[in-house]
């Protein structure tokens, strides 16, 4: 237990000092050395936690955001985990802005897709059990991949521009959305 304390502790303390960089720079020009220097670890210490950048910042969302969206019971509260999404977006703006001007919107979306994959096929799944029905594979697989890459990619270009969208409509079509995508899962059972 204590390894995993101070493992995590670690995986923290590199997240902090990526945050920190990200604030000031692209995040193409972000080195591990400066990381390091930042956190106070050795390299070794760095590589044996991630295999780069790329994987640091991966785990740095899904710690932050994706494994809290998992606790949340999507079946109810999805218009809550919806905003609790969109809060992150608002007070991590500058890191999603760093990585996405670095990337582009297509690897960030590609980025999220295995996250959002999950949670998506965790709904369903919950559904299908809450409604005591069996959704067609061919059927549950389609809509978990249409609904992944509608969410990751309505909500990159909410990233870009939120200045021109209203947050709470957002919000109301993205719930509106969800309970459709539900509901359409009694049209499919077998």
């Amino acid at each position: 237990m204590k390894h995993e304390v101070t493992t995590y502790n670690t995986k923290k303390m590199l997240a902090e000092a990526l945050k920190k960089a990200m604030k000031t720079k692209s995040f193409s020009k972000i080195t591990v050395s400066e990381i390091i220097k930042e956190s106070g670890v050795n390299r070794k210490t760095f590589y044996y936690h991630f295999e780069d950048i790329f994987a640091l910042l991966k785990w740095m969302y899904e710690e932050e955001a994706i494994e809290v969206v998992k606790h949340f019971d999507l079946l109810i509260d999805y218009e809550e985990a919806i905003r609790f999404v969109m809060n992150y977006v608002d007070e991590n703006e500058y890191i999603i802005s760093c990585a996405y001007d670095s990337i582009g919107r297509d690897e960030m979306k590609r980025f999220f897709y295995a996250d959002f994959m999950g949670i998506v096929t965790s709904v369903i799944d919950a559904a299908e059990i809450k409604y005591n029905r069996k959704t067609d594979p061919e059927f549950k697989e389609y809509v978990a991949k249409f609904y992944t890459e509608a969410l990751a990619g309505m909500l990159i270009d909410w990233v870009k521009e939120k200045d021109k969208q209203d947050r709470e409509k957002v919000v109301g079509y993205l719930t509106a959305i969800i309970g459709l995508a539900l509901k359409s899962m009694e049209l499919y059972a077998i």
